[in-house]
This record gives structure tokens, C-alpha cells and sequence, in this order.
């Protein structure tokens, strides 16, 4: 045993050590210790970059051959419905078989789908109901790809070092949502819808070969046990109450407090704005969510996720609430900024939360359920911000659902206090 004091301690823990209370940027030790993760990571960020281009492309196809942008809204519809409906089985389906396989074939199904697409655009097709059929089963895919895919990360690296994981994964959707779309519309202009859809049918090659060099992912199941189902993944979500506290926290930032659907109306209305003010609007809770990422360096010295998440949901309240109160523009993107780098913190522990608290048997359905929530959460919270700015105003709805999720997280906090006092390095579901 080392003496004590610092004549005892190793100098190379020492740095470390250092290193890590003075970090401020993105941890990357998880692309240090781990060739696959690095490679998931990064196959994962072409490919988001690449279905960003798509979903653009398709919403601007769709518009020329209609007109109407109701057609475009249905795209939405065509998205999300697949994705909900097929995301809990996917999460079963995951807790059931080789994840690597289902990551791999349900990638694989994708970048068939978007050559089918540009071959489709290639042919002449003009058909919307033939690109509404091609996204629908683009979302299937994707529901099956994102429980198996979220579901390996445990596997790849140690539970410590999950949270730098998460982080550096947020980036990459945030990052397919601001530079896919840029890239799609400069492809689109320059080259047309097809050269859109086949780039991205080649970037999904950067993740089929991510998934391919990755080792077998079986699922970690007692012998004897039945075969995995979404309901018996529902029960032990039930019986777990600090999980289900993740999802209760995020539905009162994405229902209560969600104002997007608000931002055509709030751009000409607070700021006497055009398109450009809303794009600036949508633009500034993903460049916040982008930078929660790139400055994530001290999540890692965080153990207290639960109550992290309470403060980083009531972060994301108090920042829409004061969005509502102001009328200067910058001030206006900067408080959405806020709300998008809180919106990263809550979704990186909450994430941590489920892969560490729950055996491996059930990280499946419940990145199933998560993947239900992201997507059905926001959805829910444009329908509830519409009514209620119709029935009085923007501001009412604005403020009064910012405050509204502070009061209702608070009242989750002071009602599961457990959820609060949650120490990673003792994880209880």
C-alpha cells in the first residue's frame, strides 16, 4: 500500500486527475479506448449528414410536385407514425437477437430504400405517394436500427466513460440536422433531387462498414428465460421508478414547454421578420444543443445524474419562459440557445441513466421507449403550443409553458426524491 500523502501518489493519476477537473470540451477518451466506438461514431455522422440531405430533398420534391404544403406536412406524418409505431418492437426485437446483425441489415434496408429513390427520380417517377411509401419504410428501418444501435454502446466502453459517449453521440444528430439539410439544398440546386438521395444511399456505406467490423452483440439473457416481448419490457419499466422519471422529465420540456410550431407566427409578430427570422429561430436551439456537445467535458465528473437532469429540464423551462419575454432577436436566439445546450445535458444523463441502471436483457425495448418519447414528445408538444397561442396568444403559450415545466419538473423532483439523490456510481433503476 502507498504511503500517505503526495509523496504516495502515482504522477501519471496525478495528470489525469488534473486533466479531468480542468476539462472543458468534449471528453474523447471514448474514441481513445475504443476502435469500434470510433468507428460506430463516425459512420453514424456521415450517414446523419446524409439522411438530413434526404429529408430536406424529399420536403422540396414533395412541394414541386404538389404545391401545397400540406403535402409537405404529411411527410411528417409519413415519418413519425412508422418511427412510434415500430420503435418498441424494434427495442424487442433488439433485446432478442444479435444487435450487430439488426443494426447492420436495417442500415443496410435504409441506403437500399434511398437508392430506390434516386433510381426512382432517375426513372421519371413523380409520384408523392411513391416518396411518402419510401419514407414510411425509411422510418421502419430506423426504428429497428436505433434500440440495437444505442443498445451496443454499453458493450463497446465502461460505464464511466458511457456519459462522454452520449455526449459525443449527441453531436451527431444535432449535427446531421444543421449540415444535412445545408448540403441537401446546395445538391438539390446544383444537381438535382436524384444526386440528393444517391449521395445519400453511399454515405450509409461509412455505417454498414462500422456495424460489419463490430464484434457479436447477443443480448445478455438468463437461460430459460421467455422470449423477449414489448409488454414484459413495459412491466419492468413499471417497477423501476427512476427510469421511468426520464421519460416524466423530458415529456415536461417537450409537451408543455415546446414552441416550434409557434416560431412562423413569433418571427413576424415579436420581431417584424420574414422566413430568414425563422430559420434563424429553428436554427438556434440545434446550435445550442451542437455546442451542449462540444462543451460536455465536465459531465463526466457528474454522479448525481438524476438530480443533473431535473436541473438541466428546469434549465430548458426557464430559458423558453424568458424566450416568451423578450423582443430583441438576439436575445430572443440566445435564450433558445440555452434551452437547446440544456436540452443536450438532460438527454446525456437520462441516456447514461438507462444503459447503466438497466440490465443488458432490457436496453433494447427501453431505447425503444426513448425513441417513442424523442419522437412523440415534440409532436404532442406543436399540437398543445398551436391550441393553446390560437385560444389566447403566443406569449401566453410561450411563457406559460416554460413556467409550467419548471413547476411540473419540480413537483417530479420533490415527489421522487430518490430520482434526485441517483449516484451513477451506485446505479438503482
Amino acid at each position: 500500500m502507498p504511503p500517505s500523502g503526495a509523496g504516495g501518489a502515482d504522477p501519471g493519476e496525478g495528470g489525469a486527475a488534473a486533466r479531468a477537473r480542468g476539462r472543458i470540451f468534449a471528453d474523447l477518451t471514448p474514441f481513445r479506448i475504443s476502435a469500434d466506438y470510433r468507428r460506430l461514431w463516425f459512420g453514424n455522422m456521415v450517414s446523419w449528414v446524409g439522411s438530413g440531405m434526404t429529408a430536406l430533398a424529399i420536403s422540396l420534391q414533395v412541394y414541386d410536385l404538389t404545391g401545397s404544403s400540406f403535402y409537405v406536412g404529411l411527410v411528417g406524418i409519413f415519418t413519425l407514425v412508422p418511427l412510434v409505431a415500430f420503435g418498441l418492437y424494434g427495442g424487442a426485437i433488439a433485446d432478442t437477437v444479435d444487435r450487430r446483425k439488426l443494426g447492420l441489415y436495417s442500415a443496410l434496408g435504409s441506403a437500399v430504400l434511398s437508392a430506390v429513390l434516386s433510381a426512382g427520380t432517375f426513372a421519371g417517377v413523380a409520384d408523392v405517394w411513391f416518396l411518402y411509401a419510401v419514407i414510411a419504410l425509411q422510418s421502419i428501418c430506423q426504428a429497428l436500427n436505433g434500440p440495437a444501435r444505442s443498445a451496443m454502446i454499453p458493450k463497446l466502453l465502461p460505464p464511466e466513460h458511457l456519459p462522454a459517449a452520449n455526449a459525443l453521440n449527441s453531436m451527431i444528430m444535432t449535427t446531421g440536422t444543421l449540415v444535412g439539410p445545408m448540403l441537401g439544398g446546395l445538391v438539390v440546386g446544383f444537381a438535382g433531387y436524384r444526386t440528393a438521395y444517391l449521395i445519400d444511399a453511399i454515405t450509409f456505406a461509412a455505417s454498414l462498414y462500422a456495424m460489419w467490423r463490430l464484434p457479436a452483440m447477443l443480448p445478455e439473457r438468463a437461460a430459460g428465460t421467455k422470449r423477449p416481448s414489448v409488454m414484459e419490457g413495459l412491466r419492468f419499466l413499471a417497477t423501476r421508478p427512476n427510469l421511468r422519471m426520464t421519460f416524466f422529465s423530458d415529456f415536461c420540456a417537450m409537451i408543455l414547454a415546446h414552441p416550434r410550431a409557434l416560431f412562423p407566427a413569433v418571427a413576424v409578430l415579436w420581431y417584424g421578420g420574414d422566413a430568414r427570422t425563422t430559420g434563424l429561430l429553428v436554427a438556434a436551439p440545434a446550435i445550442g444543443a451542437l455546442l451542449g456537445g462540444v462543451f460536455s467535458g465536465w459531465q463526466g465528473r457528474v454522479h448525481r445524474h438524476g438530480l443533473a437532469v431535473l436541473i438541466s429540464v428546469g434549465g430548458w423551462g426557464a430559458a423558453i419562459a424568458a424566450f416568451g419575454l423578450t423582443r430583441q432577436l438576439w436575445l430572443g436566439l440566445f435564450m433558445l440557445a440555452v434551452a437547446g445546450f440544456s436540452d443536450t445535458v438532460s438527454m446525456v444523463f437520462r441516456n447514461t441513466m438507462m444503459q447503466v441502471a438497466a440490465p443488458d436483457e432490457m436496453r433494447g425495448r427501453l431505447q425503444g421507449v426513448f425513441i417513442v418519447v424523442v419522437a412523440g414528445g415534440p409532436r404532442l408538444g406543436d399540437f398543445l403550443a398551436g391550441t393553446v397561442a390560437d385560444l389566447t396568444s403566443p406569449t401566453v403559450m410561450v411563457v406559460g409553458g416554460g413556467l409550467a415545466c419548471v413547476l411540473a419538473v419540480t413537483v417530479l423532483g420533490v415527489s421522487r426524491r430518490s430520482f434526485a439523490r441517483y449516484d451513477a456510481r451506485w446505479p438503482a433503476a
